[in-house]
């Protein structure tokens, strides 16, 4: 377990292990595209609100940083926002945007850098990535989902000392994968004794059907259950189980019957997952008596 994974905040409102800093603002991407003086606003709000402990990183593509800092520089925020970094400039571009974020400590806090990986992920590639990101700022990589060669590039990046990332949705059926490959890339996560992020189609708490677009969305609880069944040793058709579950009752009751220890287990696992709306997932969980 990598002990660079988010530890829990202090208690605001009695948020639970298995939920702090579970939700990384991911308002400036799709689906939600807001524009940086309303994601600022909101983020601001959230982190004086009764549910700031479950907030977790503001998500900034660099290509949109210098729009970000204009923005701040206007709201003057009481102590600089934690930022996660999403590379969408190229490997090239990353030395110039942590310069940036650097000159500007009191407005950003660099806690972390996100960034496609190559169809390959390959070893050069990876040393470049250790040579531009500081070593106290968190690494995550998203290879290219598809096939054996997938999960092999999810080794490389934990061997690597990186994090992987999985993509659970997006904007068409071929974006979601399945839960025999979540189940996959969660058995080397736990075989290399990782931390990963996910991000992208788990607007909600439990697994369900949109009505709208017919596709069949994970449950960011779902994958906090299968990787508890997993770190308990359980057998790979619990883990399928609790991927595929729509029972909101039994998932939750799963939930709050984890102790502390299992909780905190979990979360040195499943770090956290980037969202576009903090409402959504925080109205499920209070609907599901878990906040």
């Amino acid at each position: 377990m990598s002990s660079a994974a988010p530890q829990p905040a202090s208690d605001q409102r009695d948020v639970p292990s298995l939920l702090a800093r579970l939700i990384d603002d991911a308002a400036l991407f799709p689906p939600c595209n807001a524009t940086v003086p309303d994601a600022v606003r909101l983020h601001l709000a959230a982190r004086s609100s009764d549910v700031s402990d479950v907030l977790g990183l503001f998500l900034c593509p660099a290509s949109r940083l210098p729009e970000l800092i204009t923005e701040l520089i206007k709201v003057k925020p009481a102590r600089p926002v934690e930022l996660s970094l999403v590379i969408d400039t190229g490997l090239g571009g990353v030395p110039k945007a942590l310069s940036i974020v650097e000159s500007r400590a009191e407005l950003l806090a660099l806690r972390m850098v996100e960034m496609p990986a190559p169809s390959d992920v390959d070893e050069v590639w990876l040393e470049r990535v250790s040579e531009f990101v500081p070593e106290d700022v968190i690494r995550v990589i998203e290879p290219r989902r598809g096939g054996a060669a997938w999960l092999d590039g999810i080794q490389r990046v934990i061997e690597h000392g990186s994090w992987p990332k999985i993509r659970c949705g997006g904007v068409s059926a071929q974006n979601f994968p399945s839960v025999e490959e979540i189940a996959g890339f969660l058995a080397v996560i736990n075989n290399g004794g990782a931390s990963f992020k996910a991000t992208a189609g788990l607007h909600n708490a439990v697994r369900h059907t949109d009505g709208e677009t017919g596709f069949t969305h994970h449950g960011f609880l779902n994958l906090l259950l299968a990787t508890a069944r997993l770190l308990a040793g359980a057998p790979e058709e619990e883990v399928h189980a609790a991927l595929s579950s729509t029972d909101s009752k039994a998932l939750a009751e799963e939930a709050q019957n984890l102790t502390e220890h299992e909780a905190l287990s979990v979360r040195g696992v499943f770090a956290s997952y980037g969202s576009c709306s903090l409402t959504d997932p925080v109205t499920d969980l209070e609907a599901l008596g878990l906040l």
